[in-house]
């Protein structure tokens, strides 16, 4: 038996299936026996602790699970969530009553809400299990511990829950929804995890049922006969050993140099990344200085947080993204005067944001080339969900009489695409960011696992789009890189090169596969994959021709 789903990145894995246990019940709706007073101090000791363990295993976890985690610690220090919390408590009700009422009201606001807003839902649902079970004293519902190895199956699984993985135990993850850029999907590529999601095939596997998770292949395999086994097992025992081969330099197998960057969330990741084998950061969000303040902050605050990064690149290229704020990062004081916006996805984001509040950005911009002065990396500026040509010459223009010596702009909805020549005639450097791109153009939600067979960066007309954007750098001579996470996935990575990238950036965890990929093929070969994947008629199609051709490749080398 076969289950198809969307692989994350090329891991594979063998073993036996263990589920993911039910959730608790809901508490039941009896009047309290001690008082509003004490049930409301039994609720606010409870949300405390659970935001304060999200922290822990945040900092434990580190890299793309700090972020999520600590958006996540903030549902339970939420304080209309607080304050529907006490309303109830005041009306009779208990406290892990009153706790599971207002995050399950919280999470239908949610839900009618659609698209991302929704897929948030799963995150609510898990603080309010983990503060219920704070409230009664009792294990809130988690990962499993059958003391042998195992694959992990799931509904979905929270944040809190993939970031702090035992990967000694956790042979592989599948979950049954999701997409492949939830957060369990982000999670899963930034530590390495062998991923299959959007699985709805899997609800049908039982726990010690062996299988095989293939995410190379989007697909597990039930009950795998003795070759298929024999099959997985030779081809993990070859990834490991390109994973531990020694860190070069990002080429092709002509020596095409292809810069291998990587994909940053704070400094704190540097020494991580650098290990890796990155040769520089393509992109490095700088939201985590902003998402928990109430005030945006300092110039100096900025500043030295920015140095930290540049200092563990000294020498080398560091692309950061100004404040991409709005759709999933609302932030009170860039969003507290525009009113709610039913697609915050197609509304006051990115750049637009920024106009609209100057001088944040002007603070910005002035700290990034403060930092730069004092320290010895390439420093590059972008901004994101760049649109028009004007906004392109606006920032460009903003961030030179700032001091930034090298701007650049990002490439993430399809008007940006279309106009790559021109776009790149009014800044530096382009980076094209595959998951907005992929959502635009497709008009599929990256973050709903209703629609994750449209979210894929081997869609033609997504590929269409980053050729004209390749073909213009060419013409002009100025750089394009990827930094979504289509850059992640190996043999994806040779066609982007193909279609005129000049730089790959991705999560650390990615950067030994796509380096031992490109070693594989030579320009000529990269453009020919190219040009197949650019004539399919659909994703499957571009993906499975790419496939075929680096087979024939890989056998002819084999038989020379």
């Amino acid at each position: 038996m076969r289950v198809s789903g969307t692989g994350i990145g090329t891991g594979i894995a063998i073993g036996p299936v263990v589920r993911m246990p039910d959730p608790l019940p809901d508490p039941a709706d009896v009047p309290s026996t001690i008082g509003a007073d004490a049930e409301r101090q039994r609720a606010q000791r409870a949300l405390r602790a659970v935001a304060a363990e999200l922290r822990r295993r945040g900092g434990l976890a580190g890299g793309a699970a700090s972020e999520v985690l600590e958006a996540q610690a903030m549902f339970a220090e939420d304080p209309m969530l607080e304050g529907d919390v006490d309303a109830r408590i005041a009306s009779g009700k208990t406290a892990d009553r009153a706790v599971h009422e207002a995050y399950a009201a919280y999470r239908a606001q949610l839900v009618a809400l659609g698209g991302y807003m929704a897929e948030r839902a799963v995150d609510v649902d898990d603080v309010s299990q983990r503060v219920v079970a704070e409230v009664l004293g009792v294990q809130a519902p988690g990962v499993p511990h059958p003391g042998h190895p195992f694959v992990l199956v799931a509904r979905d699984l929270a944040p809190a829950d993939t970031a702090t993985l035992d990967l000694d135990q956790v042979l592989a993850l599948v979950t049954i929804g999701g997409g492949p850029t939830s957060h369990t999907a982000i999670l899963a590529r930034d530590k390495a995890i062998v991923a299959v999601v959007a699985a709805e095939g899997a609800s049908a596997l039982s726990d010690d049922d062996e299988v095989i998770v293939d995410a190379e292949n989007d697909v597990l395999v039930l009950a795998p006969t003795a070759a298929e086994r024999a099959e997985a097992e030779a081809r993990r025992a070859e990834r490991d050993a390109r994973r531990a081969a020694p860190l070069t330099p990002g080429r092709l197998a002509d020596g095409t140099a292809v810069p291998l960057l990587a994909n940053l969330g704070s400094a704190d990741a540097a020494a991580g990344a650098v290990a890796a084998g990155a040769e520089g950061v393509g992109l490095f969000r700088t939201e985590f200085l902003f998402l928990e303040a109430t005030s945006a902050p300092t110039v100096a605050e900025q500043q030295l947080e920015y140095g930290r990064l540049l200092q563990a690149f000294d020498g080398k290229k560091v692309v950061v993204r100004v404040l991409d704020a709005g759709a999933d990062k609302p932030l009170a004081f860039l969003h507290d005067d525009t009113g709610h916006e039913d697609n915050p996805a197609l509304g006051l984001r990115g750049i637009r944001a920024l106009r609209a509040h100057e001088q944040i950005l002007r603070d910005q911009l002035t700290a990034l080339a403060a930092a730069d002065a004092e320290t010895n990396a390439e420093l590059w500026v972008m901004a994101p969900m760049v649109a028009t040509v004007e906004e392109a010459e606006y920032f460009t223009a903003l961030a030179r009489e700032l001091g930034i010596r090298t701007p650049g702009v990002m490439i993430e909805v399809p008007s940006a695409a279309l106009l790559a020549d021109r776009m790149l005639q009014a800044t530096d450097f382009a980076s094209i960011g595959t998951n907005d791109l992929t959502q635009y153009t497709l008009a599929a939600d990256r973050l709903l696992g209703s629609v994750a067979a449209l979210q894929s960066p081997w869609n033609p007309a997504v590929l269409r789009l980053i050729a004209e954007v390749g073909a213009a750098g060419r013409g002009l001579g100025k750089p394009v890189g990827i930094c979504g996470e289509a850059a992640a996935d190996p043999l994806l990575a040779v066609v982007l090169v193909g279609l005129g990238a000049t730089s790959l950036s991705m999560s650390s965890a990615a950067i030994a596969d796509v380096r031992a990929s490109l070693l594989r093929f030579d320009a000529a070969q990269a453009a020919a994959m190219a040009d197949l994947a650019l004539a399919a008629v659909g994703a499957a199609e571009a993906h499975s021709a790419v496939r075929a051709f680096a087979a024939g490749i890989a056998a002819r080398d084999g038989d020379g």
